[in-house]
C-alpha cells in the first residue's frame, strides 16, 4: 500500500536522523522547510546548516530512502539556502537531547541585519559553562571540532573536554 498522505511524508521526513549528530532528528535540527505530496510524488525541501554542509547530501539519500520504503513513488529533495539556516531553529526537544549527551547547546544566534557581513579572523569570545560540572573556567581548543557547526573546547576545572555547537 502506497502511503500518499502529507501529514504522513511529513512524519517520515521528521524521523529522519542528523548524520553528523545522530541524537537529533532533522526537524530536531530545524532544517526541513517544507514537505508536498502530489499522489504518489513528494517535494521535500530543506536547509542546510552551513551553505558547504557535507551532511548535506547523506540527508538527502535518507529522507530519499525513507520515503520510498513508506511507498512514496518519486521523491525530490531541493535545498533551500535563504534564509539561511540558524541555530535557533534548533527545537526545545532537540536542544534537551543535546544537553542530555553532554554537548554544551548554542545560545541566541547573532542577529543578521542587511548588508555586507563583516569578516573577521578569530573567533567570537563564547561565554561558555561546561556541561559536565557546570563551571564557566573554559577554553577553546579548536574553533573546529568533528563537523563545522561544532567548536571544541575544554573546561579548565574538571579537564573535560567538550563540544559546543555554535551560534550561527
Amino acid at each position: 500500500m502506497a502511503a500518499t498522505t502529507v501529514s504522513s511524508a511529513q512524519e517520515i521526513v521528521a524521523s529522519v536522523m542528523d548524520p553528523e549528530m545522530p541524537l537529533l532528528t532533522l526537524a530536531d535540527l530545524g532544517v526541513i522547510r517544507s514537505v508536498d505530496v502530489e499522489a504518489n510524488f513528494v517535494c521535500v525541501t530543506i536547509t542546510p546548516t552551513y551553505s558547504g554542509c557535507p551532511a548535506m547530501a547523506t540527508m538527502r539519500d535518507d529522507i530519499e530512502h525513507k520515503l520510498n520504503d513508506a511507498g512514496y513513488g518519486s521523491v525530490q529533495i531541493k535545498t533551500q539556502l535563504s534564509p539561511p539556516w540558524s541555530s535557533d531553529w534548533i527545537s526545545e526537544e532537540g536542544l534537551a537531547k543535546l544537553r542530555t549527551a553532554g554537548y554544551s547547546v548554542p545560545g541566541a544566534a547573532p542577529r543578521r541585519t542587511s548588508g555586507p557581513i563583516a569578516l573577521t579572523l578569530t573567533a567570537k569570545p563564547r561565554d561558555i559553562l561546561c556541561p559536565q560540572c557546570g563551571s564557566a573556567n573554559t577554553r577553546l581548543s579548536s574553533e573546529f571540532g568533528a563537523t563545522l557547526c561544532k567548536a571544541l573546547y575544554r573546561c579548565l576545572d574538571c579537564l573535560e573536554p567538550f563540544d559546543h555547537v555554535k551560534e550561527i
